[in-house]
């Protein structure tokens, strides 16, 4: 049985020590990802000494998960530093020599980046044949033009009919079609080839917004999005190196791993319980009892602090809100978290003693010929690897060997999480026979 308890701050602590001319603020940050560690960082330099961060997992560095599997790393979570100009990712990486190993090949200017540039996507359809190049490339310009337009709604403030349903995938799926079937100069099987294609670009899509289907992503707000302009980086090392040199100025007495936090109590709203220990703890200095915030731990800690940072992700949020905070949040904050939409986006990795690809393929993309009039994303929940929408080649095969990498995101994706790795890797391996003939 654990006895809860109010901490105080230890007078040992070298982080308390130095000249001050009025109490510190007791700063508590709550996760260790980026932004977590970011933030302690920041204050840190700028001289707040008392600063702790709690972290919930037994690691740092929260959606960044870098892993050696033989001589490669691997990355589990994050992949690139999308865009270079102006991008503190970036910069960190770039004066910390992180790139240095990176080939021209791994930088990609496209909307949509792979781990290489060189070589085509190689198109295929469930019967097993490939796409002609030239027909994928009319369909992709035709696309991009459609992507174009669905970011001019915000940017433009042009008016949502009621006919797009206000979705990003009802809205491109519509005028795609129309466009594709009034092109005069296609044949019938040309035209369903490229309606079958819709389908597939949006699941890439889904997975680049990271929604179980673009159906569900706004219209009108979908070009608030923008993309920071430069090549795409991937980090040789491994990302994770980039939430080691974020940590490497945070003294090791700041960040608590393994500290799950149950409520922040806020806004001056201390409960009974807390007053209760407070004032049979004979230890708890003066100041600790007028606290503004308590953070009471899944351990039965409660941690007096002046201010809280809340650095978790918006999935967290949407599940715990509720009972995370006391009081509740504002109004208008529970509403943009409610609001917001988030899924689940996966990878799967494939490895291989020997490529069965060419070596100008940098990615497989499937394309189901019966999808051409389909109007959903969702799939029955035996059919999830329908929903798996590529698989990029990892780049170069030196560092890497020969392994693929799969997409796959929504509800399908959760789905697949549910099976053990033998059952994906038959399914997968089913699937590329079928695709690649």
């Amino acid at each position: 049985m654990q006895s809860c308890e109010i901490s105080a701050d230890s007078t040992d602590d070298p982080l308390s020590s130095g000249l001050r001319s009025k109490r510190q603020p007791r700063i508590v940050v709550i996760g260790a990802g980026l932004a977590g560690l970011s933030a302690a960082k920041a204050l840190l330099e700028g001289g707040f000494t008392r600063v702790t961060v709690l972290e919930a997992t037994d690691r740092i560095g929260g959606r960044v998960q870098s892993v050696q599997l033989g001589h490669a790393t691997f990355e589990l979570g994050a992949t690139w530093i999308h865009g270079s100009h102006g991008n503190p990712v970036y910069h960190l990486a770039e004066d910390n020599g992180l790139l240095e190993e990176t080939t021209d090949s791994e930088r990609s200017v496209g909307r949509i980046s792979l781990y290489s540039k060189n070589g085509v996507a190689y198109h295929l359809t469930n019967s097993g044949q490939r796409i002609p190049k030239d027909v994928v490339e009319e369909f992709s310009d035709l696309y991009n033009e459609v992507y174009n337009l669905t970011q001019e709604f915000f940017q433009r403030g042009k008016p949502v009919n009621a006919e797009s349903q206000n979705s990003v995938g009802v809205f491109t799926r519509d005028v795609v079609r129309k466009r594709v079937k009034a092109d005069p100069d296609d044949t019938e099987a040309v035209k369903r080839l490229k309606l079958a294609m819709i389908q597939q670009y949006l699941k890439v899509e889904s997975c680049e917004s990271s929604s179980h289907s673009m159906d569900e992503v706004s219209l009108s707000e979908f070009g608030e999005w923008t993309e920071i302009p430069g090549a795409h980086h991937v980090i040789p090392c491994g990302f994770i190196k980039i939430v080691e040199i974020l940590a490497r100025s945070i003294p090791k007495s700041v960040i608590q791993l393994r500290k799950p936090v149950k409520c922040i109590h806020w806004n001056q709203s201390v409960s009974k319980e807390i007053e209760r220990v407070a004032d049979h703890n004979s230890d708890l200095p003066e100041e600790n009892k007028g606290s503004s915030v308590f953070v009471e731990c899944e351990d039965c800690e409660f941690i007096p602090a002046d201010h809280v940072i809340v650095t978790v992700s918006l999935g967290v949020l949407k599940k715990r809100h509720e009972s995370l905070f006391h009081p509740r949040l504002p109004e208008e904050k529970v509403m943009a978290i409610e609001k917001l939409g988030i899924n689940t986006t996966d990878k799967i990795f494939l490895e291989f003693e020997e490529p069965f690809w060419s070596s100008e393929c940098n990615s497989i993309q499937f394309v189901w010929e019966d999808e051409a009039e389909s109007e959903s994303l969702t799939y029955p929940e035996e059919l999830w690897y329908k929903k798996i929408c590529s698989f990029d080649v990892l780049y170069p095969p030196e560092r890497y060997g020969h392994v693929l990498s799969g997409w796959i995101c929504g509800e399908e994706a959760l789905i697949m999480e549910k099976c053990d790795d033998e059952t994906v890797a038959e399914t997968c391996t089913e699937m590329l026979r079928k695709f690649t003939g």
